[in-house]
C-alpha cells in the first residue's frame, strides 16, 4: 500500500490576501490599558469570561453565571369600584 498521489499540485508563492483587515488590532476588552471584564473564579486570573446576553461563561472550563434582571417595582393594585 503506497502513498496516494495528489493531482497536479503546483508549488510556489501563495497569492497575497485580499483582506482589508488591520494587521494589528487592539482587543476590545481593554479600556484605558486595563482589562474590562471578569476573570473566571475556577481558572483564576488570566482567563477572561465571555459576556453573553443573559449569562457570563468561561470558555476554558465551562463555568457560567446567569445575569440577574433588575426587578421592576409594581404599583400596588387599587380596588375597583363597582
Amino acid at each position: 500500500m503506497g502513498k496516494k498521489k495528489k493531482g497536479n499540485v503546483k508549488k510556489g508563492k501563495k497569492a497575497p490576501s485580499k483582506s482589508k483587515h488591520k494587521k494589528s488590532q487592539m482587543w476590545t476588552k481593554y479600556k484605558d490599558g486595563k482589562l474590562d471584564g471578569r476573570f473566571c473564579p475556577r481558572c483564576g486570573p488570566g482567563v477572561v469570561m465571555a459576556a453573553h446576553k443573559g449569562r457570563i461563561t468561561c470558555g476554558k472550563c465551562g463555568y457560567s453565571e446567569i445575569k440577574k434582571k433588575p426587578e421592576i417595582q409594581k404599583k400596588p393594585e387599587t380596588p375597583k369600584k363597582e
